[in-house]
């Protein structure tokens, strides 16, 4: 199979993966092993469910009922974009004898509409509003799983951990929170064999991708909810950052926006033999000249935003770059490929800048390259800044093998001699200089940043 993602690829008889599947269910149950051809996706959850005490014959509990349930959903944010999964889905949910399930982020299903004799059908198993379905509840399935790995996931008939299940097929994909990038919960498409398709798992990560624009249209800037205390700051493919403080757009300089991006990094500050060495190349630069940079740039941002003594903002402030960490940090890789709109401030040469752009890109990328999610890796390496990336595009060949990922991998191969990883070697540092009073204190504050 191309894609490992994809449960049942074109061309195959459904028949004869579904009599497979049953087998290697029974061979798993009964002895804990998984045969081939169980996409690892499928395995990998099947040992998650049998180490949570998930039994094969089980049933779906029902934890909301009633009062409870209406109230708990309108309060939950994934309230707000239903109309739109309606819109998107339930045309299609109705015509096909399908459901559009949502559940939140513990796998509880939240709305599950569509087919009316499909909902009987699915109400048999507690596939009901209220129900958990949370993969340690009740094993593989589509929203269960897709908000247990944080990514779009397909499930085909005997994939299913729970055996009076088997006869379903599902899509889901996770969708989060645009500013945090926290799960929200998972949308999800649920029917027959027909759904064991490539397109409805492209289908159900599209409109997830819909929903979490549109919840980012609905949730007001801090910059306008919260004036008085938020700054917001974007460098992230750019050169010239630009800060959003107290209702106003300033457009920063090259070196100014070096130095928000390291204060805000820094909230509890930074002295000024900090900053000098975070800023510049050159350690002959003298503190006069930061000094004077500062100062521009206190009477840009208007009183009280930034003080000395340590240099430090006043105001929290919220930094793209901090999106993508916090994303990347809690497993939300979709949601910081998302925010990340390009290398941090690429022009800029001051030593910290410098370290932690390629520290957020290759954290980013690795988590990309170790997710092996098709559209995340061709994103990237068909942006600016991933077209002569040799490891993400050997990692697309290995998901997406087309004719035309394999020209370029044998291209970039060609161009650059298949060079080892550059994962594998650190960051080459400019050496100080030997006698220099600053080299001693230039490497700490290296380490630092």
């Amino acid at each position: 199979m191309t894609d490992p993602w994809v449960a049942l690829e074109p061309g195959a008889d459904p028949v004869e993966r579904v009599r497979i599947l049953r087998r290697a269910h029974e061979a798993f149950t009964e002895a804990g092993t998984v045969p081939r051809p169980v996409r690892s996706v499928v395995a990998d959850s099947w040992r998650r469910s049998a180490r949570a005490g998930v039994i094969p014959d089980g049933t779906a509990s029902v934890e909301l009922m009633d009062g409870d349930l209406g109230s708990y959903r309108a309060e939950h944010p994934l309230a707000r974009v239903m109309p739109l999964f309606r819109e998107l889905m339930g045309t299609f949910a109705a015509d096909g004898e399908h459901l559009l399930a949502v559940c939140d982020a513990q796998g509880r299903l939240l709305w599950v509409e569509g087919h009316p004799a499909t909902r009987r059908q699915a109400g048999r198993m507690n596939f009901v509003p209220g129900a958990c379905w949370s993969e340690s509840s009740v094993g593989t399935n589509a929203p269960g799983t897709a908000v247990a790995v944080d990514r779009p996931v397909q499930v085909f008939a005997a994939e299913h951990f729970f055996r009076r299940v088997q006869p379903w097929t599902c899509a889901a994909a996770p969708v989060h929170d645009p500013r945090t990038g926290r799960v929200l919960g998972a949308v999800d498409i649920t029917g027959g064999d027909g759904l064991a398709h490539p397109h409805s798992l492209a289908f159900v990560q599209a409109v997830a991708r819909a929903a979490e624009s549109q919840l980012a249209l609905l949730t007001p800037s801090r910059a306008t909810t919260d004036t008085t205390d938020t700054t917001e700051l974007s460098a992230l493919g750019r050169d010239e950052a630009q800060l959003v403080a107290f209702g106003r757009k300033v457009r920063l300089s090259r070196r100014h926006s070096e130095i928000l991006v390291l204060l805000a990094r820094h909230p509890e500050g930074l002295t000024g033999d900090e900053l000098l060495c975070a800023l510049y190349e050159d350690e002959s630069v003298s503190p006069v000249t930061l000094r004077a940079e500062v100062n521009r740039l206190r009477r840009l941002l208007g009183p009280g935003l930034l003080e000395s003594r340590p240099y430090r903002l006043t105001a929290p402030v919220e930094s793209d770059v901090a999106v993508v960490e916090r994303r990347l940090d809690t497993g939300a890789v979709a949601a910081a490929a998302s925010a990340y709109a390009g290398p941090l401030l690429p022009g800029s040469r001051a030593p910290a800048v410098v370290r932690l752009r390629r520290r957020l890109a290759d954290g980013l990328r690795m988590a990309l390259i170790a997710r092996r999610d098709p559209d995340l890796l061709a994103d990237w390496a068909h942006a600016p800044w991933g077209e002569d990336d040799l490891d993400v595009w050997r990692a697309l060949a290995t998901v997406r093998p087309t004719a035309a990922v394999r020209a370029r991998l044998s291209a970039l191969e060609s161009e650059l001699s298949a060079p080892p990883s550059r994962l594998a070697h650190p960051p080459r540092t400019r050496p100080g200089r030997q006698g220099d009073p600053r080299t001693s204190a230039t490497s700490l504050q290296r380490r630092r940043f």
